[in-house]
């Protein structure tokens, strides 16, 4: 059991969180200045099906780097993974993969059936294809003959599906609406996804380039992918910034909405101790240090905009 757990990479789950967390309290602020009705059982079930995909994403890159022999080549892996190490076979591996699609998709079935049966059933259906897709998307960053995370496409796949699909389709669930300036959080929460990855590939460069897993950061080079690093981490801030502004949080005076602001000053600093890395495997402890920040850019947005409704 000790090494499903470790297969399932708990310190990946608070990013997972970060978007349904985000949508779903400025949803819970909106709907409040409107007379709406936030239902605690989306929530609950949301939180469960994001949980199920990010568990699948991570058995099945477990298994499909294990499969070709990605991480036989890796030397700076924290965290021993399972197929390679043998701690797992692949076949028990692949059949956990199957047993997590199943499991999420019918939680996927029960969430969109709380939240838009009887009276949405063409947002049903449309939902349910996002569903499907997010699953195929967790597996097919490291399984299948043409994995996208093999020709430099994770990060385009993770600010689609942890950024903008989480905060965005979170907030659709209990406004049964899509508003524009969503994209700005939804975007925050995508490129702070999007830095946990490329910390990730910069650690692995040189294992990823043995093994020939093309990733972005392998493609842009240690000194750019660091450049795109302290990019990704600096504009989130900016755009929740900007939300608050579009909503009118400057003339109201409404100031404690910016507690999310108090994360400047650690952001700041860890941007600071990750520029002064020079050795890639250095890079391995602000994967947790970026999930934590994410996380708690979400959980403190939703504090501010609700705490005094």
């Amino acid at each position: 059991m000790s090494d499903w757990i470790k297969a399932a990479r708990l310190r990946t789950l608070p990013l997972s969180l970060s978007g349904i967390i985000m949508g779903a309290f400025i949803a819970k602020w909106r709907l409040y200045g409107e007379g709406g009705i936030w239902d605690w059982k989306i929530f609950a079930l949301a939180l469960l099906v994001t949980l199920l995909y990010q568990i699948l994403s991570n058995y099945a890159n477990d298994y499909g780097d294990g499969v070709k022999g990605t991480d036989a080549k890796r030397i700076n892996e924290a965290e021993s993974r399972a197929v390679a190490s043998g701690k797992i076979t692949a076949k028990q591996m692949k059949n956990a993969v199957i047993l997590f699609s199943l499991l999420s998709f019918v939680a996927t079935v029960a969430l969109l059936y709380v939240a838009f049966i009887p009276k949405y059933m063409n947002e049903f259906y449309i939902f349910i294809g996002l569903g499907v897709a997010s699953i195929l998307a967790a597996i097919g960053y490291t399984v299948g003959k043409k994995p996208y995370g093999y020709m430099g496409l994770g990060d385009l796949f993770v600010f689609i599906f942890f950024g903008l699909v989480s905060v965005c389709g979170s907030y659709f669930l209990f406004t049964k609406t899509f508003s524009w300036d969503m994209l700005l959080p939804g975007t925050a929460i995508g490129m702070m996804s999007m830095a946990v990855l490329n910390l990730n590939n910069m650690r692995d460069i040189e294992s990823d380039r043995l093994s020939g897993k093309n990733s972005l950061a392998l493609r842009l080079g240690f000194k750019n992918a660091m450049i795109y690093e302290i990019i990704l981490l600096q504009l989130p801030l900016i755009l929740i910034l900007i939300f608050f502004g579009v909503n009118g949080f400057f003339q109201t005076q409404q100031y404690y909405v910016f507690i999310v602001m108090i994360l400047l000053l650690p952001l700041m600093k860890l941007r600071r101790k990750i520029m002064s890395v020079k050795e890639p495997k250095e890079l391995d402890p602000f994967l947790k240090q970026v999930g934590i920040m994410t996380f708690m850019m979400a959980v403190l947005t939703a504090f501010g905009l609700n705490y005094f409704n």
